[in-house]
């Protein structure tokens, strides 16, 4: 096992770049020189070198708060351009994840990862509703949780940020997002977007497909999340980290089953949900998943000391702030997407619990191993929806719709837990064709921190036929 001094160090890098928000800021407001210029983003305002990375231009674009029009308000939403308005194949829109992660402080990242497209494209990244220097705010969530999807926040930062977020939580839907980005591409003068999402990302851009078919090029999908949505109980990946590191163990010569051993030190200790949570944000700093396997085994003989450590080394290491990664959006944002035991948030809260613990009792072993059912149901994305307030959610997408006929690249890796690339198969059933691309050793995130450059080189070759 790596040093403890080690692991927390490449977490904290690992989180670090997540943030990313000294790479660019929004640019001060500036004359809009571009106005009424075709594919030039004419309708974005302010335009003007972005503070942090003149080489870039930023500006904002106004979005109503309620599409619909019945609730009055605007927001005010940062985008980043490179400069090369006309290039030939148009507007390359890079969608981030979260919900709730940025996209403006990452533009200079992302350019250097994809360079070799930029000759073709104009790369545009924006801050979601709710991210960013314009992120939700809601602290003791952010506290309790960081950058995690999974860790089990206190129920009093719950109610605090229901109460913060107040009604209008309820316009923070990714439906609103795929609102945004038909706006945006109207203010960019496209008629078509190449979109390229990233975990939440790839929802995003699925949804906006679905709802704008006539308005897409081509699609990559990075670090799946299928169209229908995430399950809140996660029953692909809880199964699938059984895979996921008897793969890392065997690439990395270790002798003992990791599965086996987590499965009995679940049974003993009752702490899936944690080392689910550890291992899963664990993977961004280590996709061989290095120690863990020596930590399980103790922990499975008796001395869950290691493990212990290693799961809290991982939660310190996991603290962001709501400009990296809000976790008010990301509530917002999941608990009027999303379809739980009981239902949606539109269900009464008092029947939720015991909806919850049906389910629960229903649920089998081989459903959840190597974890167990009470894991299933005690994750932390899980438990704050539980205790959102009742809200009008909006209606779902037909369930078994294809996205539109158009080049799409599905993009995984094989070591990841926080989308697995079952989710990938499964969005690939959906697909007409889709060109299929599953990276040894990557974990989350191929394009941004794979060693292996195959999903990058794919992307390349992928953008530019």
């Amino acid at each position: 096992m790596t040093s403890k001094r080690g692991r927390i160090a490449a977490l904290l890098g690992a989180v670090a770049v997540v943030a990313g928000t000294t790479l660019a800021t929004p640019a001060a407001a500036a004359p809009d020189q571009s106005a009424g210029a075709h594919r030039h983003g004419g309708g974005i305002t302010g335009q003007a070198p972005c503070q942090g990375a003149p080489e870039f231009t930023c500006g904002t674009i106004t979005v109503p708060l309620d599409h619909s029009g019945r609730t009055p308000g605007t927001l005010q939403l940062d985008v980043a351009m490179t400069g090369n308005a006309d290039a030939p194949k148009g507007d390359l829109l890079f969608l981030t994840g979260g919900p709730g992660q940025p996209g403006v402080p990452l533009i200079r990242r992302i350019a250097g990862k994809i360079a070799p497209v930029l000759k073709d494209y104009r790369l545009v990244m924006y801050d979601q509703r709710g991210t960013g220097e314009r992120a939700l705010q809601c602290p003791g969530l952010q506290e309790d949780m960081g950058s995690s999807d999974l860790a089990v926040p206190r129920k009093q930062s719950i109610a605090d940020c229901a109460t913060a977020l107040g009604p209008n939580a309820r316009f923070y839907s990714s439906a609103d997002t795929v609102g945004d980005i038909d706006l945006l591409r109207q203010a960019l003068g496209d008629h078509r977007l190449t979109l390229d999402g990233v975990s939440y990302g790839t929802f995003v851009a699925e949804r906006y497909a679905l709802a704008h078919p006539a308005h897409v090029a081509r699609l990559v999908l990075d670090s799946v999340v299928p169209q229908g949505g995430y399950d809140p109980l996660d029953l692909v990946a809880l199964p699938a980290t059984a895979r996921v590191l008897r793969t890392a163990c065997q690439a990395t010569g270790c002798t003992t089953d990791p599965a086996e051993d987590l499965a009995v030190t679940v049974r003993t200790y009752g702490n899936g949900a944690q080392i689910l949570d550890a291992l899963t944000s664990y993977e961004f700093a280590d996709p061989d998943y290095g120690g863990v396997p020596e930590a399980l085994h103790e922990a499975a003989g008796g001395h869950p000391e290691k493990l212990q450590a290693f799961i809290d080394q991982v939660h310190k290491a996991d603290a962001a702030p709501a400009g990296a990664l809000s976790q008010g959006l990301h509530a917002a944002t999941l608990c009027a997407d999303g379809r739980y035991p009981w239902g949606s948030s539109d269900t009464p809260v008092e029947g939720r619990a015991a909806a919850l613990e049906e389910t629960r009792q229903d649920l089998t072993v081989e459903q959840t191993w190597p974890y167990d059912p009470a894991t299933a149901t005690g994750l932390g994305s899980l438990l704050v929806c539980l205790d959102w307030p009742r809200e009008q959610v909006p209606p779902l997408p037909p369930a078994h719709r294809k996205l539109p006929n158009v080049p799409v690249l599905l993009l995984g890796g094989d070591r990841d837990l926080s989308t697995p690339y079952e989710w990938l198969h499964q969005q690939a059933e959906l697909t007409h064709d889709p060109e299929v691309v599953i990276v040894p050793g990557a974990a989350h995130s191929v394009q941004t921190r794979a060693a292996n450059p195959a999903g990058r080189q794919a992307v390349y070759d992928f953008l530019l036929k």
